[in-house]
């Protein structure tokens, strides 16, 4: 398997042709294309039927904030949906201080939404917010048709989208933890499996299997405990793996830089800018969920690594978060949070608000945070004056066009952590390798040229420092020479 460390170094001239070409003509290959109908209708009307991707009807509760608020949401649950591979048909909201209890949505607007489903001849039913198991039960046999929430479709999109062995098993995790009390039984398949001599006939009658037995529904719920249970175990596995690496990273002294922001805000677009990383570039919301680290160097030739991270959304499912917190931890444990925001995105405010929100899960928002605003080259002027007012310190970049990247890496490289013990040594002109670990790892002041070898005055951390203490002073004899 890759280890998904290796540097990798591309020139500048060649980063754009270095997107994930491969992977996204794969991935577009399975998709529908526009204007071809494939609806078979037989001219005697004795069969009809259709071929076709899920035609869907949106629909959002509006409880809080303006009706811009609302409408943008039910305008990303639509770039969800188009992204899960349906065609979005209609979109109703509904103002209610709270979602209805037993339907989501009032017994009223039931009817006006099963009455639209049917004039729209759409399929499926997707709802702007997490519905309970009997909310669910509810819609479907009033409408007649598949219901589905906004925490099922995110994880449809992931499971499309994870290549990874270990992103596939958080995948799985998650899509398991949400299915667990939404399991429903049907008919026949709550009769009987097995049974005992006990008291009572089971459904099915007959000798040997009279007792209370074991439904079909309880076996798959054991069955379901049962994975839930080895794919946790497997994740422990692989996060131990990803703290081994982290771990080798901080005794090196290499600091760490994690990418995050809003899915489709353009991390990966700025990854590849920045380092040639490669990485799939789509316009599309979850596009790449596997982390990808690669390592990338300062003017002064200090070396530090750049993490591309998985994608958030506002009110993302507390199941993702959760099964990817092995992931997301990789950005708590970073010295610097290069947090990339959608300038062209109707609402960036709130873009950013959510992001935060889930940092703040898993410990990440009290790091040093650089604002990124991304997509300059398609915000209009009004709205990028705007949010440079609001965040004075943010560097405006376009990662399509290359614009700011200059900037960002001067932004990045002020920000990182610098080393904290200042040494001056001299190093035998045969320990080469050593000089060349003080330019990776530390912050080289001067280097001059003596008779015994090379002098360096550098800062280093501290057990660079102890292994350099015989080649040299120490930062209390810098001090005395100067």
């Amino acid at each position: 398997m890759r280890d998904q460390e290796t540097y990798v170094s591309i020139p500048d001239d060649e980063l754009e042709a270095t997107t994930g070409e491969y992977e996204l003509s794969e991935r577009q290959a399975l998709r529908r294309v526009p204007g071809l109908s494939t609806e078979l209708t037989d001219v005697t009307e004795v069969e009809y039927r259709q071929l076709r991707l899920e035609r869907v009807v949106l629909v959002g509760v509006w409880t809080e904030g303006t009706l811009l608020d609302a409408e943008n949401s039910l305008t990303e649950l639509a770039a969800l949906a188009e992204t899960a591979g349906s065609q979005v048909l209609e979109g109703l909201i509904q103002r209610r201080n709270r979602p209805d209890p037993a339907t989501y949505i009032g017994r009223g607007k039931v009817d006006d939404l099963g009455s639209l489903v049917l004039s729209a001849g759409a399929d499926t039913v997707i709802c702007d917010g997490e519905l309970s198991p009997s909310q669910l039960r509810n819609l479907e046999q009033r409408t007649k048709v598949k219901v589905v929430d906004r925490t099922a479709l995110i994880l449809d999109i992931f499971a499309q989208h994870a290549k990874s062995k270990e992103g596939r098993a958080q995948v799985e995790l998650a899509q398991l933890e949400y299915l667990l009390p939404r399991l429903r039984g049907w008919g026949e398949t709550l009769s009987r499996q097995t049974g005992g001599s006990g008291r009572g006939g089971g459904a099915g009658g007959g000798v040997g299997v009279r007792g209370p037995g074991e439904t079909k529904l309880e076996t798959d719920r054991r069955r379901i405990r049962h994975r839930i249970s080895r794919l946790r175990r497997e994740i422990k596995a692989m996060r131990t793996v990803r703290e081994t690496k982290r771990a080798r990273r901080t005794r090196n002294g290499v600091p760490a830089v994690a990418i995050a922001g809003y899915t489709n805000a353009g991390k990966s677009s700025l990854l590849n800018r920045l380092t040639g990383a490669g990485v799939l570039v789509e316009n599309a919301l979850f596009a790449t969920l596997d982390p990808t680290t690669r390592r990338s160097t300062t003017s002064d030739g200090r070396v530090y690594t750049l993490s591309d991270t998985v994608g958030f959304v506002r009110h993302l499912p507390h199941q993702i978060v959760e099964a990817f917190r092995s992931t997301l931890e990789e950005v708590a444990e970073a010295d610097l949070v290069v947090h990339v925001v959608d300038g062209a995105h109707p609402d960036p405010e709130e873009q950013v608000r959510a992001v935060r929100e889930v940092l703040g899960e898993v410990g990440a928002d009290r790091l040093p945070e650089l604002l990124v605003v991304n997509k300059t080259d398609a915000a209009d002027e009004e709205t990028l004056l705007r949010l440079k007012r609001l965040w004075p310190e943010a560097i405006f970049v376009s990662a399509h066009r290359g614009r700011g990247i200059d900037d960002l890496r001067d932004a990045i490289e002020r920000r990182l952590p610098r080393p904290a013990v200042e040494v001056r040594v001299v190093l035998p002109y045969d320990r080469g390798d050593l000089v060349a670990r003080l330019h990776r790892q530390g912050e080289v002041l001067s280097t001059a040229h003596l008779p015994e070898g090379t002098m360096v005055h550098v800062r280093v951390n501290e057990a660079f420092a102890a292994e350099l203490a015989p080649f040299g002073n120490t930062a209390e004899a810098v001090r005395t020479a100067s």
